[in-house]
């Protein structure tokens, strides 16, 4: 005799497999849900710090160290500073009697600087730092106080002038007494007591 077949049981066991892989489902979205870390957009999780960008905020200064306005390191370095006062005098040198400063170091006229003007731009004056001064430069032994004069360039400084030439020192002279600067390029010479420049060669 053939046997019917019962719905109920047949039921049963379509449905265990289903509820079996219905559990297997919600355990796998837990896994990966609420108990892991999220991450974001960019795909870093979210509960470590985020890196920064290399132009982000530029990093905090040492302590007693303020950073430049432009966000640099280091700030423009300074110009050149005048003394509180100096004077000239006249020293004897292979080139002759010659202009010096109170601490015996040369000074040089420049051919191409005008009867009291100076033309050494910034290029030059790192070479040829001017013989600058926050006071009068004084005349001392040697010089005739008459030929000397003074260009304002601003800021309170002053640059020295011996008749017609704008004084500077040059920075490949070492010592007192160094005339290393005597005839380059054919423009720098030291200056005479009486305001010419030498033009000889040591």
């Amino acid at each position: 005799m053939r046997r019917t077949r019962n719905p109920g049981r047949t039921k049963a066991l379509i449905a265990a497999p289903l509820m079996a892989l219905a559990l297997l489902t919600a355990t796998a979205c837990e896994d990966s849900g609420g108990s892991g870390s999220s991450y974001g957009a960019a795909g870093q999780p979210a509960d470590q710090p985020q890196a920064e960008s290399p132009a982000g905020t530029p990093a905090e200064a040492p302590e007693g160290e303020q950073p430049a306005a432009d966000g640099s390191a280091d700030a423009a370095p300074p110009k050149q500073q005048p003394a509180p006062s100096i004077s000239i005098r006249t020293a004897e040198s292979d080139l002759g009697t010659i202009l010096v400063d109170d601490q015996g170091r040369t000074l040089y006229g420049f051919t191409k600087d005008k009867p009291g003007q100076a033309n050494c731009d910034s290029d030059c004056i790192a070479v040829w730092p001017a013989l600058i001064s926050a006071k009068d430069v004084t005349a001392g032994e040697g010089t005739d106080a008459s030929l000397l004069k003074e260009i304002k360039l601003g800021a309170g400084a002053e640059q020295a002038v011996y008749g017609d030439w704008p004084l500077y020192y040059y920075v490949g002279d070492v010592t007192a007494g160094d005339v290393n600067g005597q005839g380059l390029d054919g423009e720098w010479f030291v200056v005479a007591a009486d305001g010419k420049l030498i033009k000889s060669e040591a």
